[in-house]
Parts: C-alpha cells; sequence; structure tokens
C-alpha cells in the first residue's frame, strides 16, 4: 500500500509538471514582500523578558559558551525559578564549569600551536632568522657596541615590544617611554635563552614558540599556545 501511494505521488508530480509545460509563458509576478513580524510583547514584563534573554546570550557567547543544550539549560532555568530540585549540587556545577573551561582552553590551545609551527616553519625561510635546537628564532636588527653578554644570574636592562602573529601589540616598554630591569632567571625561558646571545647595544628580534614562551596558561591578552614576536633591546647588563 505504501508503495502504491509513492508511486501515484509520482504520478501526480510528473502530470502536474507536463500541464504546466503545455501552458503559454507568463510574465513573472513581482515577489511578495516579507510578512513584517507581529510584536510579541504585551507589556514591559515582556519585553524586559526579552531583552534579559538577550544579555543572557550575549554573555554565553563571550564566556565562550556556543554549543549548549537549550532544552537543558531552558529547564535548569524553570527549575530554579520554581524552587524545584535541581539535578547538579553546587559541587557538581563547578566540577562542570572546571571541564569546560580546561576543554575550551585545550582548543585554542592546538589551534594556536598550529598556527605558531606554521609559522616557524615558513619564518626559519627567511634570510637572517637563525632557529636554534630549542626552536627558539632570533634575527639581528642592530650589532651590540660591545661584548658583554648576561648570563642566567644576571640583571639586565631592556626596551622591548612584544606582539602576536597577528601584529597585535600586547606590551611595550618602548610605548611607556621607559626601559624595564630585570632578573634574567625569572622570565620565560625564550627570554633567558635569547638574551643571553646578545650583546650590549644590540636590537634583535625573538620569534619564541609556546612552549618557550607562557604555553597553555598565557594572560587574557595572549591566551594559551601562543607563539610570541619581541622585539628586544639590550642597553646594560648587572653581573
Amino acid at each position: 500500500m505504501k508503495q502504491s501511494f509513492i508511486v501515484f505521488s509520482l504520478f501526480l508530480l510528473a502530470t502536474a509538471g507536463f500541464s504546466q509545460a503545455k501552458k503559454p509563458a507568463t510574465a513573472a509576478k513581482p515577489a511578495a514582500k516579507p510578512a513584517v513580524a507581529a510584536n510579541p510583547f504585551k507589556n514591559n514584563v515582556d519585553s524586559t523578558s526579552y531583552a534579559l534573554g538577550i544579555r543572557i546570550g550575549q554573555s554565553l557567547k563571550q564566556q565562550g559558551f556556543d554549543n549548549i543544550n537549550m532544552a537543558l539549560f531552558q529547564k535548569a532555568l524553570a527549575d530554579q525559578r520554581a524552587n524545584k530540585t535541581v539535578l547538579l549540587d553546587d559541587a557538581a556545577i563547578q566540577q562542570c564549569f572546571t571541564r569546560f573551561q580546561e576543554n575550551a582552553v585545550s582548543i585554542k590551545a592546538a589551534g594556536a600551536i598550529k598556527e605558531g609551527k606554521a609559522f616557524l616553519e615558513k619564518n626559519g625561510k627567511r634570510a637572517g632568522v637563525v632557529t636554534l635546537p630549542s626552536g627558539l628564532q632570533y634575527e639581528v636588527l642592530k650589532a651590540g657596541t660591545d661584548n658583554t653578554r648576561p648570563t642566567l644570574a644576571s640583571k639586565v636592562k631592556c626596551h622591548y615590544t612584544g606582539t602576536l602573529l597577528n601584529g597585535t601589540k600586547f606590551d611595550s616598554s618602548v610605548d611607556r617611554g621607559e626601559p624595564i630591569t630585570f632578573a634574567l632567571a625569572n622570565v620565560i625561558r625564550g627570554w633567558q635563552e635569547g638574551l643571553q646571545l646578545m650583546t650590549v647595544g644590540s636590537k634583535w628580534k625573538l620569534y619564541i614558540p609556546a612552549d618557550l614562551a607562557y604555553g597553555d596558561n598565557g594572560p587574557p591578552n595572549i591566551g594559551p599556545g601562543a607563539t610570541l614576536v619581541f622585539e628586544v633591546e639590550l642597553l646594560g647588563v648587572e653581573n
């Protein structure tokens, strides 16, 4: 019976197409204007409720909650407002958010590391760029004025500008108009290795892979897994 119905339906579609083909062509009618959606708000409670939904949706996007189960999300809201027993206690809620955050960081880091590897592979082929066994790359922009080099036990005085691979500047002593002095042992490994090769007065560009920078623990303006680019001028050394 089911097969007969399908065959009959196909027959109707075929004959309808045939009969339409026999009709002379007529001028096309102008497309109908889309219907204007009726205003769903009957009062201020309605509009405020909708506005609240917008704000919650915006907040979820900003925090990275792009993939959520809307049915369970709405159930949780309804259960909470109705003072019903909810399915998760505070400890389980915190565990959910922790797992979500760890997963989000892991996904973002993997993408950034892949981007960084591709960049460094291409960058290492440029004339003047040196790649060290650790993966650190450097480029000499200006030679030093003497042969003094820092050690890991040194304090160094530097001017620097740090950028992401897309050129976004995240920190700069040059912009602040004041060089920085710090113990070399207290900074990221890429700086430790790179600055020990520099001489006072030199200016280098350091290309630092994530594992020699902040790894998965980059601050918000850097992010996890980021390869960093620093333009560093070594102004002085205190041994």
